[in-house]
């Protein structure tokens, strides 16, 4: 990522609607051949909704980061300490399809992996769909690794059949 190109800021109560839009376009563009289009609406509605991103604003130990890329927003994450010592979860990176393959997601994974030290934390992990091929391989490429299989249901007839990955946060 070239210097002054784009920036990671945190997320503001301003910007939850903006955040569902985005989050909705990469979705439904990413997601459609990987899950169903009514697991789509529900994961949505269930992680993006105004009232469970702003509750998570106020939270301490969690973070939420939106990524700038000429002066509009590209793509986001959001990470929090998961109680286990030294464990810090990347539960969403996203970066709008017109903006991958530019090291913006390795910036934003690096940027978490900061604030996880700046924690206290030795290691960052993750859950990502067994078949979202494309964010597995760029996991792999950031120092992630596959440390487990998990299959858990999310309500309403869904479940979210995922790898947990992991990656050692250095010093």
């Amino acid at each position: 990522m070239r210097s002054g190109e784009a920036r990671i800021e945190p997320v503001e109560v301003a910007d939850v609607a903006a955040l569902f839009a985005l989050a909705r376009e990469i979705w439904c563009a990413h997601y459609s051949a990987i899950i169903s289009a009514a697991q789509i609406e529900y994961m949505l509605r269930q992680r993006y909704n105004s009232e469970v991103v702003r509750a998570e604003l106020r939270r301490d130990g969690i973070w939420w980061d939106k990524l700038i890329v000429a002066g509009g927003m590209a793509g986001f994450a959001s990470y929090f300490l998961t109680g286990v010592p030294g464990e810090m979860k990347l539960d969403r990176l996203y970066v709008h399809p017109r903006h991958q393959r530019r090291g913006y997601g390795g910036t934003m994974i690096a940027h978490a992996g900061e604030v996880a030290r700046a924690n206290g934390c030795t290691r960052l992990v993750l859950a990502v769909n067994k078949n979202n091929r494309s964010a597995i391989a760029a996991y792999l490429k950031h120092g992630f690794s596959i440390a487990d299989a998990v299959v858990k249901d999310i309500g309403d007839g869904f479940v979210m059949d995922d790898y947990i990955m992991e990656k050692p946060v250095t010093t």
